[in-house]
């Protein structure tokens, strides 16, 4: 007499397709997640950066990181901090302009005393002490430096400030130029560039044809207002 036969039945092969179906769609959405809320991280820096400008405006009258009278706002904030305000020695401080690059580590550009001086106004999170501005400047989502400055960044933006955010997936830059401008990054107060910034304007990548934005690759996202 011969041995039955053993293996799957249909249905038992039709539950287990199922269920990888199930754990790959678990798997696409929690990524999908995850992308949405980098995208939401990195629209937000931008927005709340200016919000930073008005705040130490209204507060106190001057720009935050140009403010010629820094030590007067902010000394007995900075003492109780333990820390050292950063002595800027630009000649043009107070004239409505931050000065510096907005990736730049010298502790005495404006564009670096910036983010010290919003954060001992009490207006942005994070440390005030700037013994070591390379650790100490803010960061976005994917860990890419995050900065303002006055001069435009990219060929062709105009404004009176630039926030740029660095390291930001083609993915995630056209979506940010989506959400809060016209699409194209090559246009508009949102715009996206490759390479390195080092103080002379970059070229606006486009959307999408010869030398469009890919997905994977990492850029310069600029914002100006």
């Amino acid at each position: 007499m011969s041995a039955r036969q053993k293996g799957f039945t249909l249905v038992e092969i039709a539950i287990v397709l199922v269920i990888i179906g199930l754990l790959l769609g678990g798997v696409l959405k929690g990524q999908e997640l995850i992308n949405s809320s980098k995208v939401k991280n990195f629209i937000n820096d931008f927005k709340t950066v200016p919000l930073f400008i008005y705040g130490y405006q209204d507060k106190y009258r001057a720009l935050p990181g140009d403010d010629r009278d820094v030590a007067t706002h902010l000394g007995s904030a900075a003492t109780n901090a333990s820390v050292t305000l950063l002595t800027v020695t630009s000649t043009t401080q107070g004239n409505g302009r931050i000065e510096g690059n907005y990736n730049s580590t010298t502790a005495t550009d404006e564009s670096v005393a910036f983010w010290q001086q919003v954060r001992l106004a009490n207006l942005a999170a994070g440390n005030a002490n700037f013994t070591d501005p390379a650790a100490a400047m803010p960061t976005n989502a994917d860990g890419g430096r995050l900065g303002i400055q006055s001069t435009s960044p990219i060929t062709g933006m105009t404004g009176s400030y630039f926030v740029c955010s660095e390291g930001i997936q083609g993915k995630f830059a056209k979506q940010i130029d989506i959400t809060l401008d016209d699409g194209n990054t090559a246009t508009g107060s949102v715009r996206v560039a490759s390479g390195t910034y080092a103080g002379t304007a970059l070229t606006a990548v486009p959307t999408t044809g010869t030398g469009g934005i890919e997905d994977n690759n990492t850029y310069i996202v600029c914002t100006a207002f």
